[in-house]
């Protein structure tokens, strides 16, 4: 069973200035209202620890493997659920500039297991928001100066 979410929403930022904001993981707990926080060494294929606070959820600490990080463009991870082929998620960041002085910012994750059929509410409505807050959090702060 698998299944994929996906936001996007167009920053009047460049993709340097959002970047910055989005790998600043030490002020993820002073901005950011799902991915309250990030740490270890973010390289690739490197193991990182990742806590998430969906809204009107339970939140998860987890440790999925870096597999993109690529300044300004894409920040890619992949982590499971207690062992793999249970609840596995590669989460993604992308940044793709525009051309016009403005990014699009989009946030996907897709979910594969055989427990995904059993968490497909909490996505479709706790995470999906969860994306939306942080993907307009995200905007506000790259929009402000």
């Amino acid at each position: 069973m698998a299944k994929q979410i996906s936001t996007e929403i167009v920053i009047n930022a460049t993709p340097q200035k959002i970047w910055a904001i989005l790998t600043d993981f030490d002020n993820y707990p002073r901005w950011n209202p799902f991915i309250k926080s990030i740490t270890g060494p973010v390289v690739v294929g490197h193991t990182i620890t990742a806590r998430i606070e969906p809204p009107e959820a339970q939140g998860m600490t987890f440790q999925p493997k870096v597999l993109v990080f690529e300044a300004n463009k894409e920040f890619r991870w992949r982590g499971k659920l207690i062992i793999p082929g249970l609840f596995d998620g590669e989460h993604i960041f992308q940044l793709t500039d525009n051309g016009n002085g403005t990014t699009t910012f989009r946030q996907s994750e897709l979910f594969y297991g055989i427990l995904v059929s059993l968490f497909k509410k909490m996505l479709d409505t706790n995470t999906i928001q969860g994306f939306k807050q942080m993907n307009q959090k995200l905007k506000e702060l790259a929009e402000k100066s």
